[in-house]
């Protein structure tokens, strides 16, 4: 088997956080688990920034943790086969520029060439996972390569030690106390139902708000600067700026500013119920152990819906709170749910599972060790490919 030593990695931001995020997290692993040399070309630095604040939005180049960053302006440029990595990944099917893989193409041996995908809980998946899509011009081949939730797919993405450090941090409540403290998260606050929320724009924030403010019970939510600017800054009667708290009845809004990826796993190990969106915050919801909601990225003809179903038939099985509440958070209930849009009714049934919830997400966890992770599972992948000879 031939090793791979370095790796290139293209990433287009069209998810605002989801996309790089899950760029930055994979590049930083290969990085400091694998010892790869990592090239990061991303087209959106200040997306990048919002979870990186070491990121310098006017450098062209800059080496961070290790990873090297480029930033990716155009598609023009001349390449040498001394500029090709020995893997180059394109995420999401974003277009490799031209010059580079002309340059792909002159290299012996040429590099192994992937198309890592976005996450799935559907079943083609894993009938198309490592496929190869012969270049129609140049004697390259492409092979998909698919994050999934069974063995018959690239696993999920998470670092060796992702688990212990959870269970370390989450079993020290002081650590757990001066985390959120830094936010100014009252002692009072600590001891309500504390809510972490990420959404898009779209999300029916506002009705939820107002089963909250008249519930019985305190709530904290605490809300990243940006998320749900409307409903949140309706609630507040201010701008919802990073460090703004109100409270009406038994729910508080507090403000956070965005913060590095690191404390934002933090955020969802503290919180009792994590509201995420897109995919980076949906897988890391998914290892930090507590119910989640998932907010799934919108798509034209509500092809979204169907992948949300598929992945709560794999996950909430015989949960039917947990079910009614995700589809109807993504407008994808339909009118055999009795409770569609009660949200009160909605809420409560979710609480009353929460200990159902807990004991599905620890066997859903166990289940998902078993795949293996992402990053080391697409190292194998590409170091069995580095080793069968190219055909011209």
């Amino acid at each position: 088997m031939s090793i791979p030593h370095t790796l290139h990695l293209f990433c287009r931001v069209v998810d605002n956080y989801g996309d790089i995020g899950i760029c930055w997290r994979l590049a930083r692993q290969l990085q400091q688990e694998h010892g790869i040399a990592v090239t990061l070309w991303v087209d959106d630095l200040s997306s990048f920034q919002r979870i990186c604040p070491e990121v310098e939005i006017d450098a062209e180049e800059q080496c961070l943790f290790g990873v090297t960053v480029h930033h990716w302006r155009n598609q023009e440029g001349v390449f040498s086969t001394g500029d090709i990595a020995d893997i180059v990944i394109e995420f999401f099917a974003c277009d490799i520029p031209p010059g580079y893989m002309a340059a792909m193409a002159e290299c012996n041996p040429r590099p192994v060439w992937l198309n890592l995908e976005g996450l799935t809980a559907e079943e083609w998946v894993e009938g198309c996972h490592t496929l190869p899509s012969p270049h129609p011009r140049l004697p390259l081949t492409k092979h998909f390569f698919f994050p999934g939730f069974t063995s018959k797919t690239g696993g999920l993405l998470r670092e060796s030690a992702l688990e212990e450090e959870r269970r370390k941090f989450q079993a020290n409540t002081t650590a757990m106390e001066n985390f959120l403290a830094q936010f100014g998260v009252t002692p009072a606050e600590m001891t309500s139902l504390k809510v972490s929320l990420f959404c898009y724009p779209h999300a029916p924030v506002a009705e939820l708000f107002n089963t909250w403010k008249n519930g019985g019970s305190a709530i904290t939510c605490l809300v990243p600067e940006g998320v749900a600017v409307e409903a949140v800054q309706s609630f507040l009667g201010m701008d919802a700026q990073a460090g703004v708290v109100q409270t009406h009845g038994a729910l508080t809004v507090r403000v956070l500013p965005f913060v590095a990826q690191s404390d934002y796993d933090k955020l969802l190990w503290t919180c009792d119920i994590n509201f995420v969106r897109g995919e980076d915050s949906w897988v890391r919801a998914q290892w930090a152990g507590k119910p989640f909601i998932w907010h799934i990225y919108p798509q034209d003809e509500n092809l979204h819906h169907k992948k949300l179903r598929a992945f709560l038939q794999r996950y909430a099985i015989g949960i039917g709170s947990l079910v009614s509440f995700a589809l109807n958070w993504n407008g994808a209930a339909t009118e055999l749910i009795a409770e569609q849009m009660d949200w009160p009714a909605l809420w409560q049934r979710l609480l009353a599972d929460r200990t159902c919830i807990a004991c599905q997400s620890a066997d859903w966890q166990r289940q998902m060790l078993e795949n293996g992770d992402l990053a080391g599972n697409l190292l194998t992948f590409a170091g069995a490919l580095r080793s069968v000879p190219a055909k011209n």
